[in-house]
């Protein structure tokens, strides 16, 4: 209970440090990291396998940069290219034109949930940021708004339907690796219910401003992308300026179908070679390439080198925040809040609410939805039949129960909030009121989805 308490104490710290104090967030999180296991009682110098207070922060730091930063920082270089090349005029031009004007969250929302199918949730943000920050000021819609909207739609199937990597670890701890196929049918329309409840929440913010950002710069920006438009000449075609983007999306999502355990596209050398350019690095690699046609041809190496630096100075605060947040949570983690939480909630006796009560608990506790999403899987399999859900459909309701508490809620100690946050120049006072709040209006929305469908056909 304890350490319940001092866990509340230190996110209530860092969100008055970053947004009363005005402190960077960068700071703010290794600080909050730092004074936390203090308060924790961690131990401060190694001894054994105890890598010790800052081993636990380094690490946390690194470990998370070693999963998202290159994708960051590729993302962000092809995202400067499109931008630069007037490539983000004509995918703006044309899905707005395709699907009009009037939903533009609407749009980006679709797009998230579809996208995140396969593709883990951060790495979907960052390969769409340009996209949707072009969508956004071609639509005069608030960043803020679209930002939410997209989030929340890649969110949504992230922690509810395979082949993401949390739910089928949740399928299998609970005996569902033959079941896949019905976790994928239930889960999608719980999804795409959740979904559709961020972007009504996102739309509560369709006059907002990111705080990063005064009103004059983003009109200001609007007049830019009006006056790039009629003096590009010859914008980039179509193809030519989606590919950068829908290539690595396409690779990722056949990668990850080729890596399914019950191995749909066989074991041959092919499917090697599909599962490596499947893995999110080589995909965004290969999206670059892709953006190379974008550049122009005389003075090709010039423009291609002040593309990359800009690229990488936009980066680096994104990396260093992120970085920060995983540190953070690692700190969390290597307490026993988490344990105690689960214990705690696992006794109650409610039915499925019990998995999403000690999802919940875990994901806020330690941030990172796919632990949630394992961990809670893995305590709950021995007390399915207690619960009155030792069924197939039983079971696959559980492993939605677990991925709508996964949701509940993305704050600090998560990475995807500083991804979201930070790409959309969000400060972490709005972000806690736009997307963490998001994440809990989703997270409820689902579980309430889960536990009317428990009702009726269990």
């Amino acid at each position: 209970m304890v350490d319940v308490v001092i866990l509340v104490g230190v996110v209530v710290a860092l969100v008055v440090a970053a947004s009363v104090l005005k402190l960077h967030p960068f700071l703010a999180l290794l600080l909050a990291a730092l004074l936390g296991g203090l308060a924790f009682t961690l131990p401060l110098l190694p001894a054994g396998e105890d890598p010790g207070l800052i081993g636990i922060i380094s690490s946390g730091f690194g470990s998370t940069l070693g999963n998202i930063g290159l994708v960051i920082a590729l993302g962000t270089i092809i995202g400067v290219v499109l931008d630069k090349s007037g490539a983000a005029i004509t995918m703006a031009d044309l899905v707005v034109r395709k699907i009009g004007e009037k939903h533009p969250t609407i749009t980006v929302s679709v797009i998230g949930y579809i996208v995140s199918i396969p593709v883990f949730c951060d790495s979907g943000y960052v390969i769409l940021n340009s996209l949707k920050e072009s969508i956004a000021t071609r639509a005069r819609t608030s960043p803020v708004a679209m930002s939410v909207a997209l989030a929340t739609g890649l969110y949504a199937t992230h922690t509810l339907v395979p082949p993401t990597p949390g739910p089928i670890a949740a399928a299998g701890n609970l005996g569902l690796e033959s079941q896949l196929g019905l976790v994928i049918l239930v889960g999608l329309p719980i999804a795409a219910v959740s979904a559709v409840a961020g972007n009504l929440w996102a739309t509560r913010f369709r006059h907002e401003t990111p705080d990063g950002v005064s009103s004059a710069e983003v009109e200001e920006k609007i007049r830019e992308f009006e006056s790039m438009r009629e003096s590009a000449g010859r914008l980039p075609s179509p193809g030519a300026a989606f590919a950068p983007i829908f290539v690595p999306l396409v690779l990722i999502m056949v990668g990850s179908i080729a890596a399914l355990p019950s191995a749909p596209l066989g074991s041959s050398t092919a499917t090697e070679v599909l599962r490596f350019v499947g893995l999110p690095v080589v995909a965004l690699l290969i999206g670059l390439v892709c953006s190379l046609a974008l550049l122009p041809r005389r003075g090709f190496m010039a423009a291609f080198e002040e593309r990359v630096g800009e690229g990488i100075v936009a980066a680096a605060p994104i990396l260093l925040i992120t970085g920060a947040g995983g540190a953070f949570g690692a700190v969390i983690t290597a307490t026993d809040v988490g344990t105690y939480l689960g214990e705690q909630l696992s006794e109650l006796g409610i039915g499925v609410l019990v998995p999403f009560l000690v999802a919940a608990a875990l994901k806020t506790a330690q941030g990172s939805s796919t632990v949630a999403l394992v961990t809670t899987s893995a305590l709950m399999a021995p007390l399915v039949a207690d619960l009155g859900l030792d069924t197939d459909l039983g079971r696959v309701l559980v492993v939605m129960a677990i991925g709508a508490g996964a949701m509940t809620v993305s704050h600090a100690n998560d990475s995807y909030f500083w991804v979201v946050s930070q790409f959309s120049r969000m400060s972490v006072k709005q972000a806690y009121r736009a997307q963490t709040m998001a994440t809990l209006v989703q997270g409820l929305t689902a579980i309430a989805v889960v536990w009317v469908l428990s009702l009726v056909v269990v």
